[in-house]
């Protein structure tokens, strides 16, 4: 059957569902999967939980998604340069559980692991910590943190080819690769879309095995937070 899709609407045909859990690539505005978030707010699919390192801006990435009321619960590690974040989250309107952003690494490539639960120092003693199960490990208390997984995960990658391997460009290779493997179904969008054997194996960063269906997408407009120049 073949993985390949005309664009991120048909590639999310039958798989959307309200109240699902989503994991969305990039980090900050780098590699995010852009057309399949733009697609998700067509959709009109609600009650969303939305694991993501942040949630965009307020016009870009998953900040559309909340501007439509389309997310309910946000796991993430950074949400700074979002304003109706702010507002959505202050009101009560929107959840949200904050992750060290170490740890929510880990949570979702553990995920994608099988594995179901880790420990870490990291938040020991802290309001992270309240909840959780505690460990002593040679004298030195860990906090324990259960896997991510979820129903869809959407990535963002440069090269991909018909069987769904992947390769990211530079910094784009974030939390692109392990939520590829953490998600029941995985959408990928590609810059290039290539025959199999056309891409160098020892570069490919996600096996095919861990996506179900690709697209090409036209048009990124891989946006940044901030355009930073110098003086003349």
């Amino acid at each position: 059957m073949s993985k390949i899709y005309k664009n991120a609407s048909t590639a999310l045909e039958g798989l959307l569902f309200d109240g699902m859990t989503i994991m969305s690539g990039g980090f900050g505005l780098c590699g995010i999967p852009e057309h399949c978030i733009r697609a998700l707010a067509d959709s009109g699919v609600k009650n969303l939980t939305w694991i993501a390192n942040n949630c965009g801006v307020d016009d870009f990435g998953s900040g559309i998604l909340l501007h439509t009321h389309q997310i309910k619960k946000m796991v993430s590690s950074y949400v700074g340069e979002n304003k109706t974040f702010e507002k959505q989250f202050l009101s009560g309107e929107l959840e949200v559980e904050f992750n060290p952003q170490g740890t929510l690494a880990e949570r979702i490539r553990a995920g994608g692991a099988g594995i179901p639960a880790f420990y870490t120092k990291t938040g020991v003693g802290t309001v992270i910590a309240e909840g959780k199960e505690t460990k002593e490990f040679d004298g030195q208390a860990y906090v324990m943190e259960k896997a991510l997984k979820a129903d869809l995960a959407i990535v963002k990658a440069w090269k991909g080819d018909f069987e769904g391997n992947l390769i990211y460009r530079k910094t784009a290779r974030n939390f692109n690769p392990m939520m590829a493997s953490a998600g029941k179904i995985t959408i990928a969008e590609v810059e290039e879309l290539v025959e199999p054997g056309e891409l160098e194996i020892e570069m490919i960063h996600t096996p095919g095995i861990f996506v179900q269906r690709i697209f090409k997408g036209t048009n990124f407009e891989k946006r940044i937070e901030f355009a930073t120049t110098r003086e003349a």
